[in-house]
């Protein structure tokens, strides 16, 4: 149950939608780092975005990112899971475990990240931009992350209604999917629940 009296929608959702005046830059910044333009591409920036969401240990985080990384990873939701566990052994490029390993640091502290780590994803093919948009995801999750847990917010556990939202957002963004299906509801098979990102 959560910490205050918020709307009855899950996860993130019900703080956004209790204070609309910070959801639109909360959600206008993950519109930026994981779907404008970039080299990285999106499957792969949702895929850090779920890492450093199953490191701070933030079920519904963890669960609506990996269900829109694997949206965009043509529903390989085994990839996800190997990146959670293990990104060393995921079938991903040495570039993006490189970038998983910087983004890991910054979880953990911010100055654990060093000039080696950095020379490493450089050494890989990473871009300056792609260093950069990693960090930011990175602290940025962290910051959504204990948002969610912080309110202790409603997260559902059934993973068919994470599929089923993470393939809309992968599909209309987070914006788009925010204004237009702000308490949509989701049945699933044995209560109704709300879901989102």
């Amino acid at each position: 149950m959560p910490h205050i009296a918020l709307p009855n929608l899950p996860g993130i959702r019900g703080p956004m939608a209790f204070r609309p005046e910070t959801s639109k830059p909360l959600n206008e910044l993950v519109e930026v780092l994981l779907r404008h333009p970039n080299s990285l591409t999106q499957g792969e920036r949702e895929l850090i975005a779920t890492y450093v969401s199953s490191q701070n240990n933030c079920h519904y985080c963890q669960s609506i990112h990996g269900a829109i990384a694997a949206a965009h990873l043509d529903g390989n939701e085994d990839l996800v899971q190997c990146v959670k566990r293990d990104f060393h052994s995921a079938d991903v490029s040495p570039k993006l475990k490189a970038l998983l390993n910087i983004a890991g640091k910054v979880q953990q502290d911010g100055k654990k990240v060093t000039s080696e780590d950095v020379e490493l994803a450089r050494n890989e093919g990473a871009t300056d931009i792609e260093i950069h948009d990693t960090v930011l995801i990175a602290a940025a999750f962290c910051m959504y992350n204990r948002y969610v847990d912080g309110l202790a917010t409603v997260q559902p556990q059934d993973p068919d209604l994470y599929r089923q939202r993470g393939k809309m957002v992968a599909r209309d963004g987070y914006v788009a999917a925010n204004l237009t299906n702000v308490a949509t509801p989701i049945v699933s098979t044995t209560e109704p629940e709300l879901i989102a990102r």
